[in-house]
């Protein structure tokens, strides 16, 4: 099993950046996939980037060229910084890994942290 604890969010003005961070523990050598998605209130889950062991990065048209998601294998660790943040970027975020080399991860989840972006 894999274990994924977030963390980094909070509430944020307009414009602003955010850098979340999600740690992996357990059994880690099984993972290849880490990512995350985001859900909104009355909105399905959705993915905002993902990157592969090989460092293939997948990210939401929405968020491409605001978003950089990054790991640290050595730290076990995954990130995501988020630059320009708009008021709909408003949402849980949640860390999910992979066994496989995939686009959208998501043997393993994370509980999530809660970014909020003021207008």
């Amino acid at each position: 099993q894999v274990q994924l604890v977030e963390s980094g969010g909070g509430l944020v003005q307009a414009g602003g950046s955010l850098r979340l961070s999600c740690a992996a523990s357990g059994n880690i050598f099984s993972i290849d996939t880490m990512g995350w998605y985001r859900q909104a209130p009355g909105n399905q889950r959705e993915l905002v980037a993902s990157i592969t062991s090989g460092g293939r990065t997948t990210y939401a048209n929405s968020v491409k060229g605001r978003f950089t998601i990054s790991r640290d294998n050595a730290k076990n660790t995954v990130y995501l910084q988020l630059n320009s943040l708009k008021p709909e970027d408003t949402a849980v975020y949640y860390c999910a890994a992979d066994r496989a080399s995939i686009t959208r991860p998501n043997d393993y989840w994370g509980q999530g942290t809660q970014v909020t972006v003021s207008s």
